[in-house]
């Protein structure tokens, strides 16, 4: 999702009610965190929700996507943001950081973009410390092309063409709750909690301990 028509639409999409959900699900998580991670960032609106609501957040948002990296910081000026706020292009697959270096990870969205996310698992547990909190949340992919495009009219029906293409494409490559709970087990991800969150998602959660 790198072209600027792609980026452009999938900002204009209404996610408002998606995003507040999981920035409240994130925050409840740990309340007093510091440093936090958000993968797959995209156009930095969930950042944005979280450091509006706590004040001693720091986040950086990483996405390998640079159209959506400029429409992300120009959101974050717009809010006012950019001392709290580190919006950097980063492959989620091979993260820069120190191991243990995050109090929170948090990504929306985006396990249905990588081809094989066991990496991505795996960062995830090598750059969160020790009983620091955890939420991954994304869809998860209907059973056949029916449910896929029944979901398409329910839920697109007023999304343009582009828009309808890129919720269709997100749901063909998500995975099931078996194949996120076998890459969970393969990592060793320890004390977290994964469920089916809504009739669209998983999620993986854990509080900080």
């Amino acid at each position: 999702m790198d072209t600027w028509l792609e980026a452009t639409a999938y900002d204009a999409m209404d996610f408002e009610s998606v995003n507040t959900a999981f920035a409240t699900d994130a925050i409840d998580l740990d309340p007093h965190a510091i440093k936090i991670l958000d993968v797959g960032t995209g156009t930095a609106r969930i950042p944005i929700l979280m450091c509006q609501q706590r004040p001693q957040y720091l986040m950086t948002g990483i996405d390998l996507a640079q159209s959506m990296l400029i429409i992300g910081q120009r959101n974050v000026e717009e809010a006012g943001l950019n001392q709290r706020i580190r919006l950097e292009r980063v492959d989620s697959k091979r993260m820069p950081y120190p191991d243990l270096e995050f109090d929170m990870v948090v990504s929306n969205s985006l396990v249905h973009h990588i081809p094989d996310p066991l990496s991505f698992f795996q960062e995830v547990k090598r750059l969160v410390k020790p009983g620091g909190a955890i939420l991954i949340r994304d869809l998860i992919r209907p059973e056949n092309s029916t449910i896929v495009n029944d979901l398409v009219a329910k839920i697109g029906g007023n999304y343009d063409a582009h828009q309808q293409q890129l919720f269709r494409d997100s749901l063909n490559a998500a995975l099931t709750l078996e194949e996120v709970q076998e890459l969970i087990d393969r990592v060793g991800l320890e004390q977290v909690k994964l469920t089916q969150s809504s009739d669209l998602h998983w999620t993986i959660k854990r509080n900080k301990l």
